[in-house]
């Protein structure tokens, strides 16, 4: 569960930067996105123009029906970008916490990755998919076909890397990115999972010689720490020597369940993410 901040001021503090990070709204399938075109400015030259587009930058806001689902959801777009629309991008996927469920497809970015990436995106420099799960009682493991449509069409929307797509999350999303990265080990160059949990003995061997740099609070009361290091256990036994050092844990000698500010703004996990890529 998310606990770093009232959630009310965490989505007033992401929608004071919408306007910084050029927000866009749109309704798609998971198979056609189809941004909306904005309103015309009451002071727009009346002469047509043939100029192409320039592709929309920052966080940009979706609907869909993914999984089965009516569904909405956030993607971030660096603004260089637009810069090069034919350049290959990374595409990270942001799976939240239990604090951030809802249907309204913005609590999500508020907490975590979010608010990491709008204060430092020189950090970040991924094509973002944030969804967001409905329910809080349910993990994300029962909604994957929902991210797995989402993920798809991000990438055919956006010009993305198949090769440099990834996986992380917090609490409830740190159980999903054990969990769906474990069964599509073939989809993620790397996992990031923070203050996650998950059945150790499942996990392992779907996660043995895939890189993944977990972070856990060593004084997280809501998910304590013995849940990640029980993973890790598991899956440094199934790889053997010569595979377990591919797993990397740092656990926070100070932090509580908030352990993902930590992550996303004090280590260099985007660079970390960017070395590694899927061999094809």
């Amino acid at each position: 569960m998310a606990r770093s901040l009232p959630a009310a001021l965490c989505l007033l503090g992401v929608l004071a930067l919408l306007p910084l990070a050029g927000c866009a709204a749109g309704r798609s399938t998971a198979s056609n996105p189809s941004p909306m075109t904005a309103p015309p400015s009451s002071t727009a030259s009346t002469t047509p123009s043939t100029a192409p587009a320039a592709p929309q930058t920052g966080l940009l806001f979706r609907q869909a029906v993914a999984g089965g689902l009516a569904t909405k959801y956030a993607v971030y777009v660096p603004r260089q970008y637009a810069a090069d629309p034919a350049k290959r991008w990374p595409l990270l996927v942001f799976l939240h916490g239990r604090g951030e469920c809802g249907t309204e497809g913005v609590r999500q970015t508020a907490v975590g990755l979010g608010p990491a990436v709008l204060i430092q995106p020189d950090k970040w420099p991924f094509v973002i998919l944030m969804p967001q799960k409905p329910d809080p009682a349910r993990q994300w493991a029962e909604y994957e076909p929902m991210v797995l449509d989402l993920l798809r069409a991000t990438a055919t929307e956006f010009n993305t890397d198949p090769q440099r797509t990834y996986l992380t999350g917090l609490s409830q999303g740190g159980a999903g990115t054990w969990a769906i990265g474990s069964k599509h080990p073939q989809l993620f160059a790397a996992l990031a999972p923070v203050c996650g949990y998950g059945d150790a003995p499942a996990l392992a061997p779907g996660l043995v010689g895939k890189p993944i740099w977990t972070l856990h609070g060593e004084k997280d009361d809501v998910v304590p720490p013995e849940r990640t290091r029980v993973i890790v256990s598991a899956v440094q036994a199934a790889a053997g020597p010569d595979r377990a050092g591919l797993l990397k844990a740092t656990y926070l000698p100070d932090a509580n369940h908030n352990s993902w500010d930590a992550a996303y703004r004090q280590f260099d996990l985007g660079a970390w993410l960017l070395s590694h890529r899927l061999d094809r």
